[in-house]
C-alpha cells in the first residue's frame, strides 16, 4: 500500500470525488478547502453540498483549511482548482513546499495571458527540483466518487515520476495509466470541453445524433491539428485523454461544459460566472485561450472559433451551425 500523504488542493467536484476515492481506498489524504463556511458543513455535515451532494466524506478524510500546512507535510499534491486561479493560490505555498514533493495538475484548462497549460505553469512556479505531472481521462467526478469504474492517464516528463504518480492514484475501480506526453494529456483535457459546449449546443437546437457524432469527429480532427503542431502526440490525443474525454464530455448528462451549451442552445443560458466558488464550465473559460493557441501556431480551429463567437460575439446559436457547415468543401484528411 501507498503510505505517503496526499494533500488535494480544492475542494470542487472532481478535488473532492479523489479524495474520497483515494482515502475510501486507504490513502492518508487530506481535502485542502478554502471558505471558512464550506469547511464547516463539510466537517459538520460530512458532505460537500455545494459541489458533490450525495456523497458521504469518509472519516479517513482529513478536511483543512491549512494548506501551508498540508503541502509541507504531505509529499503529493493533487491541484484542483480552476485554471483561472492556480497561480494566486498556489504562489503563496511556495516557501511550505518540500523540494521533493510531486505536484499533480488534475486541472483542465489552460491559463489566461500566457495560454501555458496548468503542468507548464507550475513547473514556472514552483520551486527548482519538485516534480510536476498532470492527470486527466475521462471520469465524473460523481461517478468516480461513487465507486463506478474509471480509467485516467497520469502523466510526467520524467517516466520515473509518471510511474510514482499512477502507483499512487491507482485505487479500485480506477485505473491509471501513465504516459511522458504531458501536453498531449494536457491539450485533449483543454479543447474537449470547447468542443463540449458545441456538442450542447446543437443537442440544445435538436440537430440530431448525426450532427452530434459529426462534430465529435472533428472536434477531434482539431485537437489533433493543434496538438501535434505544438509536439504533442497523435496516440496521445486518440487515448484516453483525448478521444476518450472527448466522447464523455460531449455525451454524458454530467457535464458541465454540455450543458452549458444546451442552455445556450436551448436561449436559458446565463452570463458565464467565473468568480471563485461558482460552478465552472472551464469550455466557456478557455475556448478563447484554445482559439489563440490556434492562431499561434497557425492551426485551423473552426468548431473552436465558432464556440468564440457564439460566446464572446453574441452569434446566434444557429448562425454558428449554418457557418460550419457552409464551409469551402475539402477532403477529409
Amino acid at each position: 500500500m501507498i503510505e505517503a500523504d496526499i494533500a488535494i488542493l480544492g475542494a470542487g467536484a472532481w478535488g473532492t470525488a479523489l479524495g474520497v476515492t483515494l482515502a475510501r481506498a486507504g490513502r492518508r489524504a487530506t481535502l485542502c478547502v478554502r471558505r471558512p463556511e464550506q469547511l464547516r458543513r463539510m466537517t459538520t455535515e460530512r458532505e460537500n453540498h455545494a459541489y458533490l451532494p450525495g456523497i458521504e466524506l469518509p472519516q479517513a478524510l482529513a478536511l483543512s483549511a491549512d494548506w501551508e500546512g498540508a503541502v509541507r507535510r504531505c509529499r503529493s499534491v493533487i491541484v484542483a482548482i480552476p485554471s483561472a486561479f492556480v497561480r494566486s493560490m498556489i504562489a503563496p505555498l511556495i516557501d511550505s513546499i518540500p523540494h521533493d514533493a510531486t505536484f499533480i495538475s488534475a486541472t483542465k484548462g489552460l491559463e489566461e495571458r500566457s495560454l501555458k497549460t496548468m503542468s507548464q505553469a507550475l513547473a514556472e512556479l514552483l520551486p527548482r527540483g519538485v516534480h510536476v505531472a498532470a492527470l486527466s481521462g475521462p471520469g465524473f467526478a460523481a461517478e468516480v466518487a461513487r465507486g463506478r469504474p474509471a480509467a485516467l492517464v497520469a502523466a510526467a516528463r520524467d517516466e520515473q515520476v509518471a510511474g510514482v504518480v499512477q502507483r499512487t492514484l491507482a485505487v479500485p475501480f480506477l485505473r491509471v495509466y501513465r504516459s511522458t506526453d504531458v501536453l498531449g494529456v494536457e491539450l485533449g483535457g483543454a479543447v474537449k470541453n470547447v468542443i463540449a459546449i458545441a456538442a450542447g449546443i446543437s443537442d440544445g437546437l435538436d440537430l440530431g445524433s448525426s450532427a452530434r457524432a459529426a462534430l465529435i469527429t472533428r472536434g477531434l480532427a482539431e485537437m489533433m491539428r493543434l496538438g501535434t503542431a505544438m509536439g504533442a502526440r497523435r496516440e496521445t490525443l486518440a487515448g484516453l485523454s483525448g478521444l476518450g474525454d472527448l466522447v464523455l464530455t460531449c455525451t454524458g448528462d454530467l457535464s458541465r461544459n454540455r450543458a452549458y451549451g444546451l442552455r445556450i442552445g436551448r436561449g436559458t443560458a446565463p452570463p458565464h460566472n467565473t468568480s471563485e466558488g461558482a460552478q465552472i464550465a472551464e469550455g466557456a473559460v478557455n475556448a478563447r485561450l484554445v482559439a489563440q493557441l490556434g492562431a499561434r501556431w497557425n492551426v485551423e480551429l473552426p468548431i473552436v472559433e465558432a464556440v468564440c463567437r457564439c460566446l464572446y460575439e453574441q452569434q446566434p446559436p444557429q448562425a454558428m451551425v449554418e457557418g460550419l457547415f457552409s464551409r469551402e468543401l475539402k477532403a477529409e484528411f
